[in-house]
């Protein structure tokens, strides 16, 4: 088991480490029906005093989004997305100085919430659905999540399923990485998720799991992000459970996470999170017996 690939990820105005130890993203959904928390912090108020919280449990980012990726969810106009997250990015940037990660899919959010005070892009459709995201990354020297899924917002958790989703994931994300580097960003802001649960079979995202590490190999110069927390796979795999009951099986794939590679988790539960990363960062870290 080798321990992490130790880099720097630049970001608007820092550089952030990361292989030194696992680092904590967490959750911020500024939305009335996230499939997780129920839309518990859409209203702003409740939304700066979460992210307050998940800070002082130890989150290294906060990934605030205005728009739910759920199955069955509706799109949402670009003046809404930022009216929903602006004035938390905003208001958290001052009064916290926190590292911000902004969750969207569009160009004019991407720079509303820059404006705002984010550092990091973190886009869903790695480029597909606006292209455009990627300049304003550039302009900004923003940190740039590409993450990998298939289908549009309408179609992805529907989609025919892939017959080599290991291979298909690399080659989406190399792609991706392609457009953005055309678009002049920068190659150390740029950050890969393989996308659990996006358009991803129950099988595949097991797969991708538990082969994380060729993904992490294949893409060594970049840190790499990876969000199960909650999912439908974990509770499907522990007979049906609920959302709220997955703490539990998220954490167990937390752990596998960063023993096969992740740099980055993203979780709802970030005291649990940042519990289990320092464990599994210690098994790492010690690697099998010689």
């Amino acid at each position: 088991m080798e321990y992490g690939r130790i880099g720097k990820w630049k970001l608007v105005n820092r550089t952030l480490a990361y292989g030194v130890r696992t680092l904590v993203m967490g959750i911020l959904n500024v939305t009335p029906d996230s499939f997780s928390d129920g839309g518990r912090f859409f209203d702003s108020t409740l939304a700066i005093r979460r992210a307050e919280q998940m800070l002082q449990e130890g989150a290294d980012i906060i990934d605030v989004g205005g728009e739910s990726t759920r199955p069955g969810a509706s799109q949402v106009p670009e003046d809404e997305e930022i009216r929903r997250v602006a004035p938390v990015i905003r208001k958290l940037a001052i009064e916290t100085g926190a590292i911000i990660s902004v969750d969207t899919t569009k160009a004019s959010v991407a720079a509303a919430a820059i404006d705002e005070g984010a550092e990091i892009i973190n886009d869903i459709s790695g480029l597909r659905f606006d292209p455009a995201i990627g300049e304003v990354a550039a302009s900004a020297r923003a940190g740039l999540i590409l993450m990998h899924s298939r289908g549009t917002m309408e179609t992805m958790h529907r989609p025919e399923p892939a017959n080599e989703i290991i291979d298909e994931v690399i080659d989406g994300l190399r792609h991706s990485i392609t457009e953005a580097r055309v678009s002049e960003v920068c190659a150390e802001s740029i950050a890969v998720d393989p996308g659990i649960g996006f358009g991803k079979t129950f099988e595949q995202n097991l797969q991708l799991l538990a082969d994380l590490s060729l993904i992490a190999r294949e893409f060594s110069g970049y840190p790499l992000v990876l969000g199960t927390s909650r999912k439908r796979f974990i509770g499907r795999l522990l007979g049906d459970l609920p959302t709220d009951d997955r703490l539990a099986g998220t954490m167990a794939t937390v752990t596998a996470a960063v023993l096969n590679g992740a740099d980055i988790v993203r979780v709802h539960d970030v005291r649990s999170a940042v519990q289990t990363v320092r464990v599994a960062d210690a098994l790492k870290r010690r690697g099998p017996a010689d």
